[in-house]
């Protein structure tokens, strides 16, 4: 698809792959022809190149993935541009914008770069849809964490977080790609309302990133801080256990013995004895751990709604 667009009739060329033929007529230099192509056809990762032609003028070309399944690596959509002032070429670029709304907007634009930097801020208005979706996902999870604190919601934690790197990483090349565009002033001949628009929606989407980023690395120090000090509970309170009946074990050991002279044996008493001694050794023993404070609370029970329940 060709098309002139807005009062001084820049043009706009959305292709496919396989249009060989046709990216070649559209590109201006025969030389940068052969390179893009080359990256079109080969490339399947983020990359953006800055050139000049013989003429003078500024080329920005590159590819973007500008859309990522959180669960499969391979599963993204990617479009290729090569853009000056007066020439877009985009490849497989795809808009949810309905098409009359696209081209009334196109129309408002003075150049290619307009057009382009139009289109960026509509994949930066898709992506803050999707960070929308990530915030509700992200507040359920946080509250989550109060209700049902157990190892489930940790997977779950790390899971956003995984989303939460792929989102940025997305954001990433798009913002390179607006950093080349004034790298090299081509912004300034377009329409400083959709050049700022775009640019504020790129800051939108990183500062909301980087907050949510803060949010998860804080409800994972929490996790972290929850498991060591139930870690730390289960530990201390095998030991107390083990300690108290310590006596039961060792009276046990030691009246347990086969020798053939063991005094304890012909007593009348001895049984009843061996019991008062055990419980009485074990209460003492007890109490000093309580009076040391070395029982702690372990043996109180636990608020309902704790994060240590």
């Amino acid at each position: 698809m060709e098309k002139l667009i807005g009062s001084n009739k820049w043009k706009w060329v959305e292709l496919h792959p396989n249009e060989i033929d046709r990216v070649k007529q559209a590109v201006e230099r025969e030389d940068d022809t052969n390179a893009w192509v080359e990256q079109v056809w080969e490339n399947k990762n983020n990359c953006l190149r800055v050139d000049c032609l013989e003429n003078g003028e500024k080329v920005v070309k590159g590819s973007i993935i500008y859309k990522q399944n959180f669960s499969k690596e391979k599963d993204n959509k990617i479009f290729h541009f090569y853009l000056t002032t007066d020439k877009l070429i985009t490849i497989n670029l795809e808009l949810q914008t309905e098409p009359q709304v696209l081209f009334r907007q196109l129309q408002q634009t003075r150049n290619a770069v307009g057009g382009f930097l139009f289109f960026l801020g509509e994949l930066m208005n898709e992506m803050l849809v999707e960070i929308d979706q990530f915030e509700e996902a992200l507040k359920t999870l946080i509250w989550s964490v109060r209700k049902r604190n157990e190892t489930q919601i940790l997977e779950l934690v790390y899971t956003r977080r995984h989303e939460l790197l792929v989102c940025k990483n997305l954001l990433i090349p798009i913002n390179e790609v607006k950093m080349a565009i004034e790298e090299v002033n081509l912004h300034k001949s377009s329409s400083e309302d959709i050049f700022f628009c775009t640019c504020k929606r790129i800051e939108r989407a990183m500062v909301l990133l980087n907050e949510y980023e803060h949010e998860l690395d804080s409800m994972i120090n929490l996790e972290e801080v929850i498991s060591s000090h139930r870690g730390n509970e289960i530990m201390k309170t095998l030991t107390v256990m083990t300690t108290i009946f310590t006596p039961v074990m060792a009276f046990g050991a030691l009246w347990g013995m086969n020798f053939k002279h063991m005094p304890e044996i012909e007593w009348r008493f001895g049984y009843i004895f061996s019991i008062l001694l055990i419980i009485i050794s074990t209460v003492l023993l007890y109490g000093y751990l309580k009076i040391k404070g070395w029982t702690g609370d372990l043996l109180k029970g636990k608020k309902k709604g704790s994060f240590f329940e």
